[in-house]
């Protein structure tokens, strides 16, 4: 009787380290999918005619809630296209920090804030796993960045501390294999889930059955 009880326990915990060795696996390889090569070319094309349009950015603000009084960021800023009209928004007391971890764009964006004359923008060099941002940031938007981000899971668990309570986190991609600037909506959900992030709202505005656009808050 002993014996046989004995027998199932060794088996129950030779079980439970199985599972625990496929969990650990499963979240290694989603932190460590494939991934596009950040952009690094001209980043005027990203201000191209229509493209407010073509994104519906107005009604994207609108989801997440960015407007008068409420403090943005902007993660993966490139020309600082989001950052400007994220800036037009919330208005001069409150601010917008463009995000970015090519030091060129950075360039270009505080090049762009001196011309444009934003007095409430801000930029930051951010780390590929770490935006660097302050606290009480109301909304985020990764615009057309998140399949370039090589260690997604952490880079949302450090952003975490910087949402402000009810904070929103947008994110607007494309279906892809994530070599091919673009990741699956379902990998971005299950990657936030990880990252301890609940699934608020999902659209497709472009109904073109690749974009999409994800809003999470914080669990």
């Amino acid at each position: 009787m002993f014996k046989r009880l004995s027998v199932v326990a060794v088996l129950l915990l030779q079980f439970q380290c199985i599972t625990a060795r496929s969990q650990s696996a499963v979240t290694r390889q989603s932190e460590h999918r494939k991934t596009s090569t950040p952009y690094t070319g001209d980043l005027s094309i990203f201000d191209s005619p229509g493209r407010d349009e073509r994104l519906q950015i107005n009604r994207v603000m609108d989801i997440l809630g960015i407007a008068s009084g409420k403090t943005v960021a902007d993660i993966g800023a490139g020309s600082g296209w989001f950052t400007v009209r994220a800036a037009k928004r919330v208005g001069a007391t409150r601010t917008v920090y463009a995000v970015d971890i090519n030091p060129e764009a950075i360039r270009y964006i505080e090049s762009r804030i001196r011309k444009e004359k934003l007095r409430n923008v801000k930029s930051i060099l951010g780390k590929p796993d770490n935006p660097l941002l302050p606290a009480a940031v109301d909304a985020v938007l990764m615009l057309k960045t998140y399949h370039e981000v090589a260690e997604p899971v952490e880079l949302l668990r450090n952003l975490r501390p910087s949402l402000a309570a009810g904070a929103r986190v947008g994110v607007i991609d494309r279906n892809g294999n994530g070599e091919n600037h673009g990741v699956a909506r379902d990998i971005v959900i299950r990657e936030a889930n990880e990252a301890g992030y609940r699934l608020l709202e999902q659209d497709d505005f472009v109904k073109d059955g690749m974009d999409y656009f994800l809003v999470f808050g914080a669990k």
